[in-house]
């Protein structure tokens, strides 16, 4: 079965919506949220009804997760339920080999990211011990 998932923050879900009917998707959630509220209850219901064979629509990727480490993940779920990801704008699709292929770097990306965030902030903290900052909280009262 096609499944579509459609996300909007703010304007109207049209163009989510027709591209999805076009895909010929039989049932359609959406959510009205921002993409960096983590709850998003169409989503939810999306992944209650899904089923091991079924396929999940999307207009386009940034449309499914709020980062590329939340879109990872969630095609990491779909994937260890048996659901396979469409996306439609960029003609990806996870049945195959070649949009393995493509989530695996994004995976790779993501990852290089966090360590690059995290070497930068290990950086960072040096310098400021360096420069007299301790880097916590001053205290309200004094001795």
């Amino acid at each position: 079965m096609l499944i579509g998932y459609a996300r909007i923050s703010t304007d109207d879900l049209h163009l989510q919506r027709d591209a999805l009917q076009q895909a010929e998707c039989t049932k359609i959630y959406e959510d009205r949220v921002s993409g960096a509220k983590a709850e998003r209850p169409g989503f939810s219901r999306l992944l209650e009804v899904a089923r091991l064979g079924d396929v999940v629509v999307v207009w386009r990727l940034d449309r499914l997760g709020r980062s590329l480490k939340d879109l990872i993940q969630t095609v990491e779920v779909l994937e260890n339920r048996g659901i396979e990801l469409h996306s439609l704008q960029e003609a990806i699709a996870t049945s195959s080999s070649g949009g393995k292929l493509i989530f695996h770097l994004f995976g790779a990306l993501a990852e290089f990211e966090r360590q690059l965030i995290q070497e930068r902030t290990q950086a960072g903290l040096v310098v400021a011990r360096a420069r007299g900052r301790l880097g916590r909280r001053p205290k309200a009262l004094e001795e």
